[in-house]
């Protein structure tokens, strides 16, 4: 197993160590190689995806990402911002289905902002599309606008799109997902505004008779936004496009009482994935041994479960995960009274004598 180990800025560093000392103690054979990118490749090499990195990230079977971005690199040009090595990422790879599950561990139970009725038991994934819809939509920029009450104001503008073949691609996907879990799929769209989104519903639905033994329904975003919260375990799988799935994510991780815990794969077609937790660098706490690695360990999981069909050692790495929380360990974010706060490198720890 070739894997790149592109831990990037911030809290990236540090949590990216942990996954990669959980991946060596299983006595698999690998080889492991590390790399720059977003602003520490910019520091280093000019660009946040260099072209070593990129080639790295190309011959590799699976990449370890660990998070991009800090302040300092704001006021760059966007094509030299960290975030870009991300996109180009997904671009040059063609990673177009990103898989987030949201599981409520019972350990995390009162970690939820909502009520432990609400959260208890929750095991949801989300399935986003990645390679389409405004983030990659042309034409898109910023412009003098020539009509309208603002006319001669500057405009900024972006394109969402997306093929009928797309829309295809990510619902088969999800619905491969759904026949393995609880047989449920619920597509997720804007059709009653949108021009895109009515195709994309209309081939959801095409797709979902392909797979009768699956329930499937379709909601409007807003709606799902608010079902999400009022009544989660509803639904099993969830299928969107790249803007909505982006927000609904997020906003799934604070069910499970952290958004460090939440770890996403993103594959493209021949399961060739990039894995990382789906927090962002966090610069205000990093280099402070404060961050929370088990969204970045259980992505590791997924990467050995998706890439490699390494099944048995995947489960391994979460069954330690569960029994570190069992144990009552907790980083600052999932931190309650009675458990025992501990920081990066001893949750690390952790999991490696659990594991």
């Amino acid at each position: 197993m070739k894997i790149a180990v592109l831990p990037g800025d911030g809290i990236g560093t540090e949590i990216t160590v942990q996954a990669v000392r959980v991946l060596k103690a299983l006595g698999l054979p690998m080889e492991l190689e590390e790399a720059p990118v977003g602003g520490a490749a910019y520091d280093q090499l000019g660009h946040p995806l260099p072209e070593s990195t990129l080639k790295l990230a190309k011959d590799a079977d699976a990449i370890l990402f660990g998070a991009v971005g800090g302040w300092q690199y704001d006021k760059l040009e966007r094509s030299l911002r960290p975030e870009q090595a991300v996109l180009g990422l997904r671009k040059h790879l063609g990673l177009f289905a990103n898989l987030r599950p949201s599981i409520v561990y019972p350990e995390l139970v009162n970690a939820s902002t909502l009520k432990p009725e609400v959260v208890s038991g929750l095991d949801i994934l989300i399935l986003r599309e990645l390679t389409g819809d405004i983030y990659f939509g042309q034409p898109r920029g910023i412009r003098v606008a020539t009509e309208g009450p603002f006319a001669g104001q500057r405009e900024g503008f972006d394109t969402m799109r997306y093929t009928e073949g797309e829309i295809r691609r990510i619902m088969h996907v999800g619905f491969a997902a759904a026949r393995k879990r609880g047989k449920k799929l619920c597509s997720v769209d804007k059709a009653n505004v949108l021009e895109t989104m009515q195709l994309w519903k209309e081939v959801a639905a095409e797709v979902a008779k392909e797979y009768p033994d699956v329930e499937y329904s379709s909601m409007y975003i807003d709606n799902a936004a608010m079902q999400l919260v009022r009544n989660p375990k509803q639904f099993d799988v969830i299928v969107t496009g790249n803007m909505f799935g982006d927000i609904l994510s997020d906003e799934a991780s604070m069910l499970t009482g952290s958004i460090g815990m939440q770890p996403s794969a993103s594959l493209n077609d021949s399961k060739k994935g990039l894995y990382e937790p789906i927090h962002g660098s966090a610069p205000d706490i990093a280099g402070k041994d404060l961050a929370n690695p088990l969204g970045t360990i259980l992505s590791a999981a997924m990467l050995l479960r998706y890439s490699f069909d390494a099944e048995e050692a995947a489960v391994k790495i979460e069954s330690a995960v569960r029994k570190v929380l069992k144990d009552g360990l907790r980083t600052g974010d999932i931190y309650e009274t009675g458990t025992t706060k501990v920081g990066t490198k001893q949750m690390g720890d952790a999991v490696l004598k659990a594991l």
